[in-house]
This record gives structure tokens, sequence and C-alpha cells, in this order.
């Protein structure tokens, strides 16, 4: 008997897992076709009560084996509405346009010509000693402005448009903007590093 509840223990982070990746909802799918791939989306705003709930939800895992399609169209709307005038942004998270799924689109500065890419369920799994001070700012929270301290270098694992698994070292600038994004996935804003290290936002 113990060694059964051993067993189930040992593989509930699997089972966690699994059920985190489960099929997009109808109601996600009419969030993400409810426009053209050339269509911006809204993106959600903290002086917004429902859009400062949201913002603060963790999000699930996709399946491309089973939404791989929506996830195409939704990651051409994400990144028109990241790279639109009014906004110009150099990273964005799903949930900031009201998809609670670990989607996140990053600028690679340190990649020839600065390519806007998609990342799905990206997880950082490690992270350097070291750490950057540096200027942060967020589409869903405007007019606001922060020093916020970072790891120097990541190691990031996601999949790609493609289904395909990646582990990838990043460091300097381009590694602050996946930690942001990233923390969006799990409901954190920067400004709560703030908080954290005593520091007060910018106006």
């Amino acid at each position: 008997m113990n060694r059964i509840i051993l067993l189930i223990f040992l593989l509930l982070p699997l089972i966690a897992t699994a059920q985190k990746a489960r099929k997009l909802k109808k109601k996600e799918i009419r969030l993400i076709e409810a426009g053209n791939p050339l269509d911006t989306m809204r993106v959600l705003l903290v002086t917004n009560k429902s859009d400062s709930t949201l913002l603060r939800k963790s999000c699930k895992d996709v399946d491309l084996d089973k939404n791989g399609g929506e996830v195409i169209y939704f990651s051409k709307r994400l990144i028109v509405t990241m790279t639109h005038p009014k906004n110009m942004g150099v990273g964005i998270a799903a949930p900031q346009v009201g998809l609670l799924r670990n989607i996140i689109c990053v600028q690679r500065f340190d990649k020839p010509n600065t390519p806007n890419e998609i990342y799905i369920n990206p997880t950082i799994i490690s992270c350097s000693d070291s750490t950057q001070l540096g200027p942060e700012g967020c589409l869903s929270i405007p007019n606001k402005k922060g020093e916020v301290k970072r790891a120097a270098q990541i190691t990031l694992e996601y999949i790609d448009l493609d289904g395909k698994k990646h582990i990838e070292e990043i460091e300097g600038f381009t590694a602050v903007i996946f930690q942001h994004e990233i923390d969006h996935l799990r409901g954190i804003l920067f400004t709560d590093h703030l908080q954290e290290h005593g520091l007060k936002p910018k106006d």
C-alpha cells in the first residue's frame, strides 16, 4: 500500500503536466478567430478591473497536435499586435490579449535582423547566479517604468510552431525579455519585482 502511495506521489508532477496541455476551448477559439491574421488584438490593461484580474491568472500549456492551426493563426495576430505602432513592444504574452495559454512572442535582439519569434510552452529551466539591473515597461501597464533585477543568462526550453522541442542558452537583454514574458504566464507583473526590492515604478 505504501509503495502505491509513493508511486502516485512520484507521478503527480507528470499527471499535472499532462492535464495542462488540453485542447483549446470554444471560447478560446472564438477569441483567436475574432479577426483576420492582420488584425490586432486588444491588449489587456491593469487599469481595467476585469483585465487586471485575468492578468493575475496562471496559463495552461497548449497542445499543438490538437490545435496547431489555431495556434499558428493566433501567433500571426500576436506578432501584429506587438509590432503595431500603437504598441511597439519587444515582447508580448498570450494572457495580455486574453488567452490564458503558454504562448509568448519575443523580439530576438541577439539574432540577425532581430526577428519576432513565437515560443510555445516556454519554461526557464535554469538561471545564472549573476544578475543585471535594467529598465522595464509593459504594454499592459501604460506609462510606468522601473528598474528590475533579472538573471543575466537563462536556459530556456520550448516548442516551436513545428512542434519541435528546443533547449537554448540566452543572455543579455533578450534574456530579460524572456523572463518578463514568462512571468506573465504565471500571473506576475514587472511591478511585483519592484515591490519585492523595495523600489517604486517611475512615471
